[in-house]
């Protein structure tokens, strides 16, 4: 890698990224709504504004890691800013990344496009099912036409699934849980048996680095994980530890929490992503030498 344009730099993700790469002495230019005094920056709101045609002049490597990923329990008055975001700009930086000779094309995803985790199971890649969500078909659709475009026109094209991602700075869901736990308000989880996956961000840094630069990996979709499988409440007992605070003997008793999920649709679907399965192979990049050296007694690094 030479020059290297990167999306979602300012992101939680990007941000790790960009400083692997100046850590590597590579050139890199960012897009971003505004100007970032230490990169060469394209200014560009990808909800508002087409990506100027000169952007990746003399770029060899696209790291594409903006999206739109609001809630999506709330997605169907703005669905079209997941498909302006999600689909149209890929594509439009795909035809752009095609017209300047860009070499290598790499996507960031989600373990969303593949759809639903199944109970009990950690899917695969070849696992497709419905995508969950707007989100997930609309990162899904943009898949397809990365690997098309790659095909069609010899680009080193690879997509990357990352399952939750954690790590110092991590926001949403789990930095809720974390500052809930710390403050001492959060419920203590019971144990389920569910099984969800993460990753620690810099780990899923390395697996953007490792695919870019492998040629197996070349066309291919790859989920991202830690190789861990984590229960609802190992991950309660976990935060509590990092932050130093006693792990309690007792626990809410599950049934409170399917109770409650009764009496609407918005608490039903918090108890399921509170307690259900979300559970990924991603035994397939390990096959090309992806090896996380993070769990999640790293959270807070």
């Amino acid at each position: 890698m030479n020059k290297v344009f990167v999306t979602g730099a300012s992101g939680f993700i990007g941000k790790r990224l960009v400083t692997a790469l100046l850590a590597d002495n590579v050139s890199v230019r960012v897009l971003s709504r505004h100007d970032q005094s230490d990169f060469e920056t394209v200014i560009c709101d990808l909800q508002n504004a087409s990506i100027p045609s000169d952007a990746l002049t003399d770029i060899d490597t696209v790291f594409h890691l903006a999206a739109f990923a609001h809630d999506l329990r709330d997605a169907t008055n703005i669905e079209h800013l997941y498909r302006l975001v999600n689909v149209s700009a890929t594509e439009e930086l795909l035809r752009l990344a095609t017209l300047s000779g860009v070499q290598r094309f790499i996507f960031v995803s989600s373990v969303k496009a593949g759809g639903h985790a199944l109970s009990g199971q950690c899917i695969s890649e070849s696992d497709q099912d419905k995508p969950e969500g707007v989100y997930g078909q609309t990162k899904y659709e943009a898949e397809l036409k990365v690997l098309q475009v790659g095909r069609q026109s010899g680009m080193h094209v690879s997509v990357l699934r990352p399952s939750l991602v954690y790590g110092n700075g991590v926001k949403g869901n789990l930095s809720n849980m974390f500052s809930a736990i710390k403050k001492g308000w959060f419920p203590p989880l019971p144990e389920t048996g569910n099984n969800r996956s993460m990753v620690h961000v810099d780990d899923l840094v390395s697996a953007l680095l490792l695919v870019c630069e492998d040629d197996r990996a070349d066309g291919e979709i790859f989920n991202v994980t830690d190789g861990n499988k984590y229960s609802s409440r190992e991950i309660y007992e976990t935060m509590c530890s990092v932050l130093g605070k006693k792990v309690p003997s007792w626990s809410v008793p599950k049934f409170v929490f399917y109770m409650t999920s009764i009496f609407s649709p918005r608490l039903a679907y918090m108890v399921e992503k509170l307690l259900g399965d979300e559970c990924y192979s991603s035994e397939k990049i390990r096959m090309i030498g992806f090896s996380p050296s993070k769990t999640l007694e790293n959270f807070n690094t």
